[in-house]
């Protein structure tokens, strides 16, 4: 039997991407899109179709208290707060994008920040959790 791991999940946020996979500690990337129903007369079920997309993004990730820069998680999602940002994610950040680790892409709300959490001796966490302002693309080729 083979054995899973999920802990190369790669992340980049901001038009000029800042990495922060080496600070992920969880992340999930809900795809949803809304149903509308298109049933007509006569119809012996339900049916429906896809709506407007509405995706989000669920992050937990070590927070650090560098001013700024390349993986300063608090200064670049302070400075994003309040505005739609690009983002990057994938599987496997070791691998290259292919059908089988594909590269999710599109732009999230950054609407909620949580700067202060923990208690003595805890780990400074961030668990934030943002709605995508975009259909979510995913790519089987290109450059993560």
């Amino acid at each position: 039997m083979a054995i899973f791991l999920n802990n190369k999940v790669g992340f980049k946020l901001g038009a000029t991407p800042i990495d922060f996979s080496d600070h992920v500690t969880a992340f999930t990337l809900s795809r949803n899109a809304d149903q509308i129903e298109v049933t007509a007369m006569g119809s012996d079920s339900h049916q429906f179709v896809t709506g407007l997309s509405a995706d989000s993004l669920t992050i937990s990730l070590l927070n650090d208290n560098a001013a700024s820069g390349a993986g300063s998680v608090r200064a670049t999602l302070q400075a994003a707060y309040g505005t739609t940002v690009a983002f990057k994610a994938i599987q496997d950040s070791t691998a290259a994008v292919s059908a089988t680790n594909p590269l999710y892409s599109g732009t999230i709300l950054i609407d909620n920040l949580t700067d202060i959490n923990g208690a003595v001796a805890d780990e400074a966490m961030l668990d934030l959790t943002y709605t995508c302002n975009s259909k979510t693309a995913v790519a089987t080729t290109g450059t993560w």
